[in-house]
C-alpha cells in the first residue's frame, strides 16, 4: 500500500501552499484567508521513485465542539488516524501561538509518527525560525517554504525514510493480475464483482455508497488466478460528508495504485460527469492499465445505442489507448470479451521490451518523422530502453533532448504503442541527453 502522508495544523500557516508543493498541481485553492480548506483534499506525491499519497486538512481546532469548526477538527483526525506520518506545519513568522500546543497535544495522543514542518522560513536562518518551537515536544523543528520549495524535498526524504516500503515488493512477488473496479457510487461494481465470481460475494442494494472499504476477492477463471478489489464509489470532494466516505476515498485511491488494471465502470444511463473524469485522471496519473466497462447496456433502448456510443467515445477520446465494453453485470453479458481485454491490458502493462528492438523501432520512428529543429539545434535521438513496467516506460537517450517538443513526444509514444502492439496501458517515454561532446572545446575556444 502507498504511505499516506497527512498534513495538519492550524488555519492559515501554509498547508495547502504545502499539499500543492508535494503533489506538483493546484488543487487544494491557497488565499490569505484563514478556514479556506474545509474537506479533505488527496493527491499523488513522489520523492525519487518513492510515491505516496498527501491528505491536505482544513485548519485544526481542537478545542472546537460545534459548527464548521469542529466538523472540519473531525476530518483532521480522520485523517491522521488513517495516516502513516503526520506533518505538523506551523508558521515562522507567526511564531510559537497557544492554538498550535492544542494542536501538539492532540497529535502526541494520536500516536502516529510526527514531523514538526516550520513553514514560511524563507530568508530566516534555521535555528532562527524553528528556535521557539522546541518548546512543543515535537522533536527538532524542520523549517522549510512550501511556497518556494526550499527544504521540502529534504524534509519528504527524511518522512518516507520513516515508512517501510512495502509496495513494490509485494507486487514483485504477486504475478497474477490485481483489477480495481472503480467508478462513481452505484454504477453496478459490486454487482460486476457478484457476476464475475459466480456469487453473492459482496452486498449489492440499490443505494449508493453500500461498499464504504476496498473488498479484496480472489478467484480463478479459465485456469488462470484473479485477484478483484471491489472499491467504494469516489463521489464530488464536496459531497464527500462522512468520516467512513472520506476514509473510503484514501482506499479507493490506494486500490488503484496496488493494482495492476483498473475497470471503470460507467453508468449508460448517465452522462460522463466530473467525478469519471477525475477518477479516469487519478488512473492515468498512477500509471495503470484501464479498461472501461459501460454497464446497465440492457436498459438502455436500442434506438438510442448508437447515440451513446458515439457520445462515450468522443468524449473518451483521452482514454483512446483503452478497451470499451458495453456490458450488463445483471445479467451477466459481455463478461467474457471484458475479461480478454483486461488480459490484454496486464500483458501490455508488464511486457519485457528488448533494448534491440526498442532502438530499431526508435530508428525506425526518426526516419519517419525526424524532430523539428529549436533554432540552429536538430535534437539526435541515439538509442532506446525500458526503463520499467505497469506503467511500460520508455528511456530515449541523445543529445539536445531538452529540445524536443510535447507533441513529438506523443508522436513517439504513438509509434511506441503501435510498434509493440500496447493496448490497455499508458506508455510513458523518458528523454535523456548526453553530455555534449563539443561543451569542453566550444569553452576553450571563449
Amino acid at each position: 500500500m502507498l504511505p499516506i502522508v497527512a498534513i495538519v495544523g492550524r488555519p492559515n500557516v501554509g498547508k495547502s501552499t504545502l499539499f500543492n508543493r508535494l503533489t506538483r498541481s493546484r488543487d487544494a485553492i491557497v488565499a490569505a484567508m484563514p478556514g479556506l480548506t474545509r474537506d479533505r483534499h488527496y493527491g499523488r506525491g513522489r520523492v525519487g521513485s518513492r510515491p505516496y499519497l498527501a491528505v491536505d486538512t482544513g485548519g485544526f481546532e481542537p478545542v472546537a465542539r460545534e459548527g464548521l469548526l469542529h466538523e472540519m477538527a473531525r476530518q483532521a483526525r480522520q485523517a491522521v488516524d488513517e495516516a502513516d506520518a503526520v506533518l505538523f506545519v506551523v508558521d515562522a513568522r507567526a511564531g510559537l501561538v497557544p492554538q498550535d500546543r492544542a494542536v501538539a497535544d492532540e497529535l502526541r495522543r494520536s500516536g502516529r509518527r510526527v514531523f514538526l514542518v516550520v513553514n514560511k522560513a524563507e530568508g530566516m536562518a534555521p535555528a532562527i525560525a524553528g528556535a521557539e518551537f522546541h518548546a512543543l515536544g515535537m522533536g527538532d523543528p524542520l523549517p522549510v517554504s512550501a511556497e518556494h520549495g526550499d527544504s521540502v524535498s529534504d524534509l519528504m526524504d527524511l518522512v518516507l525514510a520513516s515508512v517501510p516500503s512495502t509496495r513494490e515488493a509485494a507486487r514483485e512477488d504477486d504475478r497474477h493480475p490485481r483489477i480495481a473496479i472503480v467508478g462513481r457510487p452505484n454504477v453496478g461494481k459490486s454487482t460486476l464483482v457478484n457476476a464475475l465470481l459466480g456469487e453473492e460475494r459482496v452486498v449489492v442494494f440499490d443505494q449508493p455508497g453500500t461498499t464504504r472499504d476496498s473488498i479484496h476477492v480472489e478467484f480463478e477463471r479459465g485456469g488462470r488466478r484473479y485477484t478483484l478489489i471491489d472499491t467504494a464509489g469516489l463521489r464530488r470532494r464536496g459531497r464527500v460528508a462522512d468520516a467512513p466516505e472520506q476514509f473510503s476515498v484514501m482506499k479507493t485511491l490506494q486500490a488503484i495504485e496496488d493494482a495492476n488494471v483498473a475497470v471503470l465502470v460507467l453508468d449508460a444511463r448517465q452522462d460522463i460527469s466530473e467525478q469519471d473524469a477525475h477518477v479516469a485522471g487519478f488512473i492515468l496519473e498512477a500509471g495503470r492499465a484501464l479498461v472501461v466497462a459501460v454497464n446497465k447496456w440492457e436498459r438502455l433502448p436500442g434506438e438510442e445505442r448508437d447515440l451513446v456510443k458515439r457520445a462515450l467515445l468522443r468524449k473518451l477520446e483521452f482514454l483512446g489507448f483503452a478497451r470499451l465494453h458495453f456490458i450488463s453485470a445483471l445479467a451477466g453479458q459481455g463478461l467474457g470479451p471484458l475479461m480478454k481485454s483486461v488480459d490484454e491490458a496486464y500483458a501490455s502493462a508488464m511486457a519485457r521490451l528488448p533494448t534491440p528492438r526498442l532502438s530499431r523501432a526508435l530508428a525506425a520512428a526518426v526516419a519517419r518523422q525526424s524532430p523539428p529543429r529549436a533554432g540552429v539545434i536538430r535534437p539526435k535521438l541515439r538509442y532506446a530502453h525500458q526503463g520499467g513496467v505497469n506503467p511500460p516506460c520508455i528511456v530515449v537517450h541523445g543529445n539536445a533532448l531538452d529540445h524536443v517538443p510535447e507533441t513529438y513526444r506523443r508522436y513517439l509514444e504513438r509509434f511506441f504503442r503501435e510498434a509493440f502492439k500496447l493496448q490497455g496501458t499508458p506508455l510513458r517515454v523518458e528523454l535523456r541527453s548526453g553530455p555534449n561532446p563539443y561543451a569542453e572545446r566550444a569553452r576553450r575556444r571563449r
